[in-house]
């Protein structure tokens, strides 16, 4: 086809659903003027296909977002059209910030443990504070001379120890070395035996030397540094127990003059004098007088404490943890065993998941409690349950830490799990900054250090040759609940607290890494949970009506996840509704274009249907135009999601009267941009099968074969209707030219071509003038002088076949 008879051929047609002319007589005939829709109708048809109107180009306006009152149909198709890479940046976040809240959600909604976050009976139980020994009963204490209070350890007590003990490795040579050193300071993280071994080590002392004093409990342990003292029995055992963290030592050794960096790094051990050498010396010597063993133990500050100076005098040894495994085979089956009694211990533990469970938390206490129901003959099932079960894990975690560097660490690790240590221990680094009083210098944190002790429910995984220098190590939980518990926790309990909290997540709202940005949105989401309606009012309508973009989408998605739970979905929906429904106040546009990219994510999966009715109220909104690219993108990323089928059968029910109202271009306007958008793999798939795209292809190309009937009633539309018609055209050829590099990612040489063909085809036979625009359009695409265009000249044989 010429240029010269071009003129001839309608370059936009009437809707689909309008009836076929033979004469502009019988066009005029069948409309009435005084109609507004056929008005709209008459303004919606164009000329001839070969002219174009030239427009100059327009003033670059402030965002349109920014402004009060309606925003105008061009300043909105201009920010859909240009604004590329602005909407790319929040494109590419929303996708990983989605990708992560799906994650989290199917962690939150997992019931492998029989607990859900939000079962926490926070405020049913009195609270008990850990750390240190208590008295216990009065007449059980007797004072001896040199003022320490001291308590017996029972026949019944010993053997409860000693009996069915599991010797740890090294064990031999802390024997050893506490018979050699008279005082051995005895580490290792909580849970790892070390009282036990520690009864062992005496116990065994005073048999092989013979000392009959029996062994006992030190309920001061700070009294052993004072001036001239002395074992209060001869002949005898002593234990002293330090609670674990700074705290424990710091009472343990504070009261002599130990204080200032005692709490995070190595000090002095320093009496009165300054001079601990002499204070541990004169320990060890009343030790030796008396003929008597004394074994401290203690957690990680303690071995810090211990390897300072005067530490030559004394014996050190760091508790391996024994294998849990080990010990409930120990206390279920004795020193023997049958060959099958170990083989059906073992398939007990594994069909009941005991060995998960105790991978998890391998305190020996908590083998010792599962070996007891065992041997009991009860339900193990249950125990395991209960042994897995985060929320008494927590509670009694945060009651025994209370220490800002391990609140913040925790926090950060449930914030950022997965992320690299280096990232939790800056951002750990930066909350423990805002709960706790200014330092006059860099605290000297080492969170690595106490990972083992204070942080037994976190693992560093580290690559597979163990080094750090070759890749970042990750911080991750061993039960996959319990960050989420954690943050639970914190938010409803640690109630001085909660502003830092906040205020650090909004921080990292802002972080240069997405991943840490996604992920403290993921928390935001959690934290709402516990109180969707208290969150919305505290912080996500803020940050959902935010002129910052991070927290914008961090609304979005901390919505998604707290309405992923049942109890709260109905809550979160009607919110969102209010929010699409609001007025044309650039804040209320805000707040409507949160609401669509909270639809576009894990919401719109799970309910398709309720995502796509918030996208109409977002949308319809008479002459205001400005919350059109939020609901294109919010229509784009639930096609992602896999369903475009409940998307497109909107757009059909939108764009019905196929005039030039607002609704209709807008709905119009949306497709055509979808349908221009190149598919991105998501982290992970969603569970429909027709969400299987191909990446870097548009959705809805590579979706053809299972939508062609409404993607070629929605093409109709678009490229009939101004001024939806130029962005289509474009679209289109977009889909003929690359067709080629489509079928390189199918691996078929004709199909993607035969599909396309089918769609015009399609659209061909419609009622109208599409045949003719169809084919002025190809014939002017193969006949481009500067791109010419071999698909569009086969598409358009094809089109004159069929019809």
């Amino acid at each position: 086809m010429s240029e010269d008879t071009a003129s001839e051929s309608p370059r936009a047609g009437a809707g689909t659903a309008e009836k076929r002319t033979d004469s502009p007589r019988e066009t005029r005939e069948t409309k009435d003027p005084k109609d507004p829709k056929d008005r709209r109708r008459d303004s919606a048809e164009a000329g001839s296909p070969d002219v174009k109107e030239e427009a100059a180009p327009p003033e670059r306006r402030p965002h349109a977002e920014e402004q009060d009152g309606p925003v105008s149909e061009s300043d909105a198709l201009r920010s859909l059209t240009e604004g590329s890479g602005h909407d790319e940046a929040e494109r590419s976040e929303a996708l990983r910030a989605g990708a992560i809240a799906d994650l989290i959600a199917q962690r939150l909604n997992a019931d492998a443990s029989g607990t859900r976050i939000g079962t926490l009976a926070l405020f049913n139980e009195t609270v008990s504070f850990g750390g240190g020994f208590h008295t216990g009963d009065a007449h059980a204490a007797r004072t001896r001379p040199g003022g320490v209070s001291v308590l017996s350890l029972e026949a019944a007590e010993l053997a409860e120890h000693i009996e069915l003990f599991a010797q740890p490795d090294g064990y031999d040579e802390a024997l050893d070395a506490l018979r050699e050193r008279r005082l051995l300071v005895l580490t290792g993280p909580p849970g790892s035996g070390r009282e036990a071994t520690a009864v062992n080590l005496l116990a065994e002392s005073l048999a092989l030397g013979g000392g009959e004093g029996g062994c006992h409990r030190l309920l001061t342990p700070s009294a052993v540094l004072e001036p001239g003292w002395e074992p209060p029995v001869k002949n005898a055992g002593y234990l002293a127990v330090l609670a674990d963290g700074p705290a424990g030592v710091r009472e343990f050794a504070g009261a002599f003059g130990v204080r200032g960096a005692l709490a995070s790094t190595s000090p002095p051990l320093r009496g009165e004098s300054g001079d601990g050498v002499h204070r541990l010396a004169a320990v060890v010597a009343a030790l030796r007088a008396a003929d008597c063993h004394l074994v401290l133990t203690g957690g990680h500050d303690l071995d810090v404490l211990a390897a300072g100076p005067g530490g030559e005098h004394i014996a050190r040894h760091t508790l391996v943890p024994v294998d849990p495994l080990a010990v409930v085979e120990r206390r279920v089956l004795g020193h023997g065993g049958t060959a099958d009694a170990h083989t059906d211990l073992q398939t007990l533990l594994e069909s009941t998941g005991a060995i998960g469970a105790l991978r998890e938390q391998p305190a020996a206490h908590n083998a010792v409690r599962l070996a007891s129901v065992i041997s009991a003959g009860g339900d193990v099932a249950a125990a395991v349950a209960a042994l897995r079960d985060p929320s008494d894990q927590v509670r009694a975690w945060f009651n025994r830490y209370r220490e800002p560097e391990a609140v913040a660490f925790a926090l950060a690790a449930a914030v950022l799990e997965e992320s690299g240590y280096l990232t939790v221990a800056d951002a750990a680094v930066k909350l423990r900054a805002a709960l706790a009083p200014p330092d006059e210098a860099p605290p000297d944190l080492r969170f690595g250090d106490r990972l083992g002790h204070e942080q037994q429910w976190i693992r560093l995984d580290f690559p597979e040759d163990g080094a750090f220098g070759t890749g970042p190590p990750r911080v991750r939980f061993r039960n996959g609940l319990l960050g989420q518990v954690i943050l639970a926790y914190a938010w409803n309990a640690l109630d001085g607290r909660r502003d830092a909290v906040l205020e650090w997540l909004r921080r990292l709202l802002n972080h240069a890494d997405l991943e840490v940005r996604a992920r403290a949105a993921v928390a935001a989401g959690v934290l709402a949970l516990a109180d969707p309606h208290y969150a919305v009012h505290r912080y996500l309508t803020a940050w959902a009506g935010s002129t910052s973009w991070p927290l914008r989408q961090a609304a979005a998605t901390a919505l998604g996840v707290a309405g992923s739970r049942p109890e709260t979905a109905d809550a979160v929906w009607e919110l969102l509704h209010r929010w699409a429904r609001g007025d044309a106040s650039a804040y209320q546009r805000r707040l409507a274009g949160t609401a669509a990219n909270a639809v576009g994510g894990l919401l719109g999966r799970s309910s398709p249907d309720r995502a796509v009715d918030v996208l109409r109220s977002a949308l319809d909104r008479e002459d205001d135009w400005g919350t059109l690219p939020s609901v294109a993108w919010g229509g784009v990323h639930l096609i992602h999601q896999g369903q475009a089928r409940v998307l497109l059968d909107g757009y059909l029910d939108w764009s019905e009267p196929q005039d030039l109202s607002p609704m209709v271009v807008k709905t119009l306007s949306a497709f055509v941009f979808a349908v221009s958008r190149p598919y991105e793999e998501p982290a992970v798939d969603a569970d429909d099968a027709d969400h299987a795209y191909v990446p870097g292809v548009p959705a809805l190309l590579s979706g053809l074969p299972r939508h062609g009937d409404r993607l070629a009633e929605l093409w109709a539309r678009a490229l009939a209707r101004r001024p939806v018609q130029d962005a289509a055209l474009e679209a289109l050829r977009e889909w003929i030219d690359e067709n080629g590099e489509f079928s390189a990612y199918t691996g078929e040489k004709s199909g993607a071509l035969d599909e396309l063909a089918r769609l015009l085809v399609a659209i061909a036979r419609r009622r109208g003038r599409h045949r003719d625009r169809l084919l002025w359009w190809l014939e002017k695409w193969a006949a481009d002088r500067d791109r010419p265009s071999a698909n569009a000249a086969r598409l358009r044989r094809a089109v004159e076949r069929a019809s």
